[in-house]
């Protein structure tokens, strides 16, 4: 068989990234000293990191993040309320492997939803589901899936994410109909999943906003339980952004 034909076989078997990595080899005569089971562990290491390329793109279309943020760029001056060891350890993700959630509040400006982002592009690149939802639309679909029937699939799919950012916790305020399509959400992933939510308002008034004494201690039963919480302040950063850009 010749290593054109090899290639094909590769190709049609969609081993995209051996047959990359062979094309590869076989243009550089300096792999030709190489032993073979060396050669052949690149090969199937340029399959492993071509798959987890397109896990990783297929993963970010479907969460749709609002910010394609870096987690290497997070801007970590003093008072904003995140220090680097901490969003360090947020960066490895043992937080989401233990299906823990985080609660990160400030007041507007403050980066709440680019930082979420950026951790779930890191979550992403560690083949981790991520999905972003504006709590009061996500509201909104829930109460359309009620007339049209479609609830029930989009609560499976919301439920089966790994790491979901919920932004905008406390923005407008929740309907009879919408704190109990929250309480499902939340019971639907409290003890299986991550939960990021975001908010202007401290945690403690989260139970005043709710108005609904048993809900409210429901909902933060579930939702407060095994959080890490993070509490944003200082400048706006796009005030900031934009006078250092002058």
């Amino acid at each position: 068989m010749t290593i054109m034909n090899l290639a094909h076989q590769l190709r049609e078997l969609r081993l995209l990234g051996m047959a990359e990595g062979l094309d590869q080899q076989m243009s550089h005569s300096a792999f030709l000293g190489v032993a073979f089971e060396q050669r052949l562990q690149m090969l199937v290491n340029a399959e492993v990191s071509h798959r987890d390329t397109l896990r990783f793109k297929r993963i970010l279309r479907y969460a749709k993040l609002k910010f394609l943020a870096a987690p290497e760029d997070v801007d970590y001056r003093p008072g904003r309320g995140i220090d680097k060891p901490t969003f360090a350890d947020l960066l490895t993700c043992a937080w989401i492997y233990k299906q823990m959630n985080l609660l990160m509040t400030g007041p507007t400006g403050t980066g709440k939803t680019w930082l979420a982002c950026a951790l779930a592009v890191q979550a992403a690149r560690k083949g981790i589901t991520v999905a972003y939802r504006r709590l009061g639309r996500l509201l909104e679909e829930m109460a359309i899936g009620h007339e049209d029937g479609s609830i029930v699939k989009l609560r499976k799919d919301v439920a089966k994410v790994q790491l979901l950012i919920l932004d905008d916790f406390g923005l407008t305020g929740l309907t009879n109909r919408g704190r109990a399509d929250l309480l499902e959400l939340l019971d639907d992933r409290v003890g299986t999943h991550s939960t990021i939510v975001l908010g202007q308002m401290p945690v403690k008034e989260w139970h005043g906003f709710i108005n609904d004494p048993a809900l409210a201690d429901a909902l933060l039963d579930r939702l407060v339980h095994s959080s890490l919480k993070i509490a944003l302040k200082g400048e706006s950063m796009r005030k900031l952004k934009s006078g250092e850009a002058q």
